[in-house]
């Protein structure tokens, strides 16, 4: 499953990492320079092989200051019977796990208690990270943000299936029986990956 990450944009990620470090730590108004140069190359690596605009490359994948760390997806697994819990996105009309970009502030656990009961209805009570995998090491879409997505297998207490403003159904699917998912945030191996957890509680947390 390593290296679903096209070529051209594990390249232009990692020219804009290189140029963002060094546009937070040097002082040399040369290199400075030298640096900002390299991060509008990746920008138009991107856009160029994305099909976007430059500005809006620019935007979503260069514009940070500070030394670039990944973006974290919290993503919440909810079991009942043996079937996993699925949001459908309104946006895309495709299913995934509830959750989303974690807040700062705000702990793993409670992203998760919270993206799952506002994307579904559910209430649900965080239990233990069954995996904290790199996006681009999987088979998502090519994607501007460097993402960790962290599965957190999370225990039913109540409520009651209802839609909400980014998601229009929720309900309880089985392995052999998913919908169309949207891969961008949810993928057939990582949903297998929870499965396994559900048949092996002792499992350790899975990486990478």
């Amino acid at each position: 499953m390593i290296g679903k990450s096209p070529r051209w944009l594990r390249w232009a990620e990692r020219i804009q990492a290189i140029a963002q470090t060094g546009l937070a730590y040097s002082r040399d108004p040369y290199d400075r320079e030298r640096y900002a140069e390299l991060r509008e190359l990746a920008v138009e690596m991107a856009a160029a092989e994305l099909g976007a605009t430059p500005a809006e490359v620019r935007v979503a994948f260069a514009s940070g200051v500070g030394y670039p760390t990944p973006k974290v997806d919290v993503r919440a697994v909810v079991f009942r019977e043996g079937r996993v819990l699925l949001v459908r996105e309104a946006a895309s009309g495709r299913w995934t796990l509830p959750g989303g970009w974690a807040d700062v502030g705000e702990g793993p656990s409670s992203v998760a208690e919270r993206e799952a009961f506002e994307e579904s209805g559910y209430r649900v009570r965080a239990e233990k990270v069954l995996g904290v995998l790199d996006k681009a090491r999987h088979e998502h879409p090519p994607s501007l943000h460097s993402t960790w997505k962290m599965l957190i297998l999370c225990r039913l207490e109540g409520g009651e299936a209802r839609p909400s403003h980014e998601t229009d159904a929720a309900d309880f699917f089985a392995p052999d029986a998913l919908p169309d998912l949207d891969l961008d945030r949810t993928t057939p191996g990582q949903l297998a990956l929870a499965f396994s957890h559900l048949a092996e509680p002792e499992r350790r947390t899975d990486f990478d």
